[in-house]
């Protein structure tokens, strides 16, 4: 008897032990999905701003160096074969835009998705002009562009407020026709869903 009570007691111990590690993961998931988004956000802006920047001498003012990278030393590499850019200054001019812009969308969470795509689609042309370095860059930019795309902007995101503005003005309208409905359907706290049982606590005492 007194074995069976041990053995009752150890799984009782188990199934608490077992609930609070699942409130621990529980919670480690909800802090990661609020702080992953935008530190992804963050670590595929910078180094794409960080090279906008180099672009420009002034506002719409391309650089010398970035002009002459762009006529000169940067080529894409299809094929076995290596071909120069079309029209490369306004590739040059495009590309500086692009660098800027889409980092800013980025950290601040606005069009988060398409500001993602393209930066990975810069990534893919980068990849064409220095096929060496898909290792040490290009593969953790594509990484982390595709998680963008994959999870979303995330909580902290002008994304974010916008879609909860625009779902609670589309709510707006029909929620009072919706609370009346359910009054009349039944009493007020007819829909609340009721407490699991605490299935520990009934281990204890069978």
């Amino acid at each position: 008897m007194s074995g069976r009570n041990v053995r009752t007691s150890f799984s009782v111990l188990l199934c608490y032990a077992g609930r609070r590690l699942g409130s621990v993961v529980s919670w480690l998931a909800g802090a990661g999905m609020t702080l992953a988004p935008p530190l992804l956000r963050i670590a595929l802006a910078v180094p794409f701003f960080k090279s906008g920047l180099t672009r420009w001498n002034g506002f719409l003012s391309l650089s010398p160096s970035a002009a002459y990278l762009f006529e000169e030393e940067f080529q894409l590499h299809i094929f076995g074969g290596a071909y120069s850019f079309p029209m490369p200054l306004v590739v040059a001019h495009l590309v500086g835009i692009a660098e800027i812009m889409l980092p800013i969308l980025l950290v601040i969470g606005l069009g988060t998705r398409l500001a993602a795509l393209g930066l990975l689609t810069m990534t893919g042309v980068i990849q064409l002009v220095v096929p060496e370095g898909w290792t040490n860059f290009h593969l953790p930019w594509a990484a982390l562009a595709l998680a963008i795309i994959a999870i979303g902007p995330g909580r902290l995101s002008l994304d974010e407020v916008i879609a909860r503005v625009a779902k609670r003005q589309s709510g707006s309208g029909g929620g009072a026709g919706d609370r009346s409905g359910r009054d009349a359907a039944g009493s007020p706290g007819s829909d609340r869903p009721r407490p699991a049982p605490d299935r520990c606590r009934g281990l204890g005492s069978g």
